[in-house]
């Protein structure tokens, strides 16, 4: 089963009509989020990449137009006209780890309207999901204030695929490793790791069990504390530690409880043992909310390891994105339906230092000082740039997030960034609908 046929049935029956039909015509479609998240300030642009992978790679076999016909219920002669299609339009796009707004659209594809439609779907899973994560990682790393934030979630994303997704938008957003071993082979991101409470359970007692741990790692080691007791279990990890004379890069793990208590117990247990470089991670249903918190208390907390709210980004682990046609064959097109009207034309993002970001026709002239978002990446079905690394992603967010306003950045109840649209865009868009309205 190829990429081809992850795809909604509709996008399939709407290609053959339009071959049907010859209608062959350059068309353009807008992928972009209606409106932000409830506490959300800003979304971070991700997916782009895999999005560019599959437009690369796109080609449709026999063997996928034998998996058409047989969900259509119909003669593989039906739908042969589907065979080789492959696609060869061009992709503009806003880089991976831009800060972007409600409204604004993080990629158009402008192709003959059949390669254009069927590529909808995978677009729109791939943009949206890693796009929602992004956006709720980047709130967790703001709320550690420099601490470092470890990907935790793949045993509870929604599947596997969700999971390596989980841990690269993450690391594009400042995490500093993942448990998924997969994608930190994939990506060279660091691995981390330490022990499950079923571990220790295995063993007579807990030393025995950090005793047996230390003895098949000899580097630093990371033991968890607090299958039992959290604070006897601090202590006799201490124990521990002190008699191998282990210290630098170790740490005690706290995976629950009130974890800014135990974590000011932990901390002075290992003080007064004299491992003061014995570091505190803390983990257990943390999100930016729980981190927040706990860095306001100043906690001691050196590492937060964060997993299910992040990784399905749990208070709001979907999007209301898009992905609608706004030109074909170079006439304009809008939608008219009750909430969900959208803007004609193919478009630009300016983005202002002072001021709300501007979209706009793309043949609109940039603004003084504006900056562009959208670039071409791909022409003639090819792309233009190597693929972007995970550390130039890294570098455009940590620029964007300079630029934002403290209350767009806030954990809690952030004023939401916005953009506007030009004048000529909002008359073609007053113009439009006048015209489809009375006719």
């Amino acid at each position: 089963m190829s990429d081809v046929t992850t795809t909604d049935l509709y996008e399939v029956t709407m290609a053959l009509s339009y071959l049907h039909e010859d209608m062959s015509g350059s068309a353009t479609f807008s992928l972009f989020v209606r409106d932000l998240p409830a506490e959300r300030g800003f979304l971070v642009s991700a997916g782009t990449e895999p999005a560019l992978e599959y437009l690369s790679a796109f080609r449709i076999t026999s063997a996928d137009v034998g998996d058409f016909a047989s969900a259509l219920h119909r003669p593989y002669a039906d739908v042969a006209g589907l065979c080789g299609i492959t696609f060869t339009g061009e992709v503009r796009a806003v880089p991976e780890g831009r800060v972007v707004f409600a409204g604004e659209p993080l990629l158009e594809v402008t192709a003959p309207l059949a390669q254009a439609q069927l590529v909808e779907t995978f677009l729109l899973n791939q943009v949206s999901h890693q796009t929602a994560v992004a956006s709720k990682a980047v709130r967790s790393v703001l709320a550690a204030s420099g601490r470092p934030v470890v990907d935790f979630s793949l045993r509870r994303t929604h599947g596997t695929s969700a999971g390596m997704q989980a841990a690269r938008t993450t690391a594009l957003t400042g995490f500093t490793g993942t448990s998924n071993v997969a994608a930190a082979v994939r990506w060279g991101l660091p691995a981390s790791g330490t022990m499950a409470h079923s571990y220790v359970e295995a063993f007579p007692d807990e030393e025995a069990a950090f005793r047996a741990f230390a003895r098949a790692h000899p580097g630093p080691v990371t033991f968890l504390v607090d299958t039992y007791d959290a604070v006897r279990g601090v202590r006799t990890a201490a124990r521990v530690l002190r008699d191998l004379r282990r210290g630098p890069g170790c740490a005690v793990r706290l995976d629950s409880g009130d974890l800014g208590a135990l974590a000011r117990r932990a901390r002075a247990e290992l003080d007064s043992a004299g491992l003061p470089e014995v570091r505190v991670v803390a983990s257990g249903g943390l999100d930016e909310y729980g981190v927040d918190s706990l860095v306001r208390s100043g906690a001691p907390i050196d590492v937060y390891a964060v997993g299910t709210r992040v990784g399905t980004s749990a208070d709001a682990p979907y999007l209301d994105s898009a992905y609608k046609l706004v030109e074909y064959d170079g006439r304009p097109v809008m939608k008219l339906s009750s909430a969900k009207v959208t803007s004609p034309g193919r478009k630009q993002v300016f983005r202002r230092p002072d001021g709300d970001d501007v979209i706009a026709l793309s043949d609109e002239p940039v603004p003084a000082g504006a900056e562009p978002l959208l670039r071409t990446v791909m022409s003639d079905g090819r792309r233009l740039f190597p693929p972007d690394t995970l550390p130039e992603g890294q570098a455009r967010l940590t620029a964007d997030l300079e630029d934002l306003p403290a209350d767009t950045l806030r954990i809690r109840d952030p004023r939401p960034g916005r953009a506007v649209f030009s004048e000529r865009l909002s008359e073609l868009t007053s113009d439009l609908s006048r015209r489809l309205r009375s006719d």
